[in-house]
């Protein structure tokens, strides 16, 4: 059976380098681009309607750049499955992305092998980090990774809020009212949070955050 093709939209504000990003990508018959941006707000508006697997995010461009958009992103579904697109110097925003919600970064100068690897790796929820990196940036995520092996887990800012709703006996519906979204979104919220918790009851995610310091009571 053909494994389904992945659904990939590329957000850069140079189209060049858009363009033949895509023309590279469109020779891996798994890989389907379905679209592109070319800044923040624009990607915003097109995933929303289009539902990408996998996004290739450039760090910086105007209007709206990669770490605003990857956060705005991680508060409407919860864990995107982003790669940071940059060229060297842009070190510390690449730290921004990845504790955005971003969860792999690879190098504009990178070659297609690697661009194929870090999206079949960020697909499967794993993260991907390129080979050509400097040594401060290698340091850095050798910390991340350290702490990904770990389980440091890390929640947006919706999840804390339907975290602490939970916590005080909101049910789904409550929850929904609360933050102004649909139930269905609180629901798939919730599972998310349990699977980063690794916990199977509510009584379980209550006794999680408790011990985390997520919820600490009224």
């Amino acid at each position: 059976m053909e494994k389904a093709k992945i659904k990939i939209m590329i957000a850069d504000d140079h189209i060049i380098f858009r363009k033949g990003l895509k023309k590279i990508l469109e020779t891996v018959s798994r890989l389907s681009i379905i679209g592109e941006a070319e800044n923040g707000l624009d990607l915003l508006s097109r995933a929303s309607r289009m539902q990408p697997d996998v996004i290739l995010m450039d760090v910086s461009m105007p209007i709206m750049d990669g770490v605003m958009a990857t956060k705005e992103l991680s508060k409407r579904y919860g864990n995107p499955r982003i790669i940071a697109l940059s060229v060297f110097g842009q070190e510390s925003h690449i730290m921004e992305m990845l504790e955005a919600g971003a969860i792999g970064y690879v190098m504009k100068s990178a070659g297609r092998k690697e661009i194929v690897e870090a999206i079949e790796s960020v697909y499967g929820h794993r993260p991907y980090f390129c080979t050509e990196s400097s040594r401060q940036i290698t340091d850095l995520i050798e910390k991340y990774q350290s702490g990904y092996r770990n389980h440091l887990v890390v929640f947006t800012e919706r999840e804390k809020d339907i975290i602490q709703l939970i916590c005080k006996g909101c049910t789904s519906k409550e929850v929904a009212a609360n933050l102004f979204i649909s139930q269905r979104t609180v629901e798939g919220h919730r599972t998310r949070i349990m699977q980063k918790m690794r916990v199977k009851s509510i009584a379980g995610l209550v006794a999680y955050a408790c011990e985390k310091g997520l919820y600490k009571g009224e």
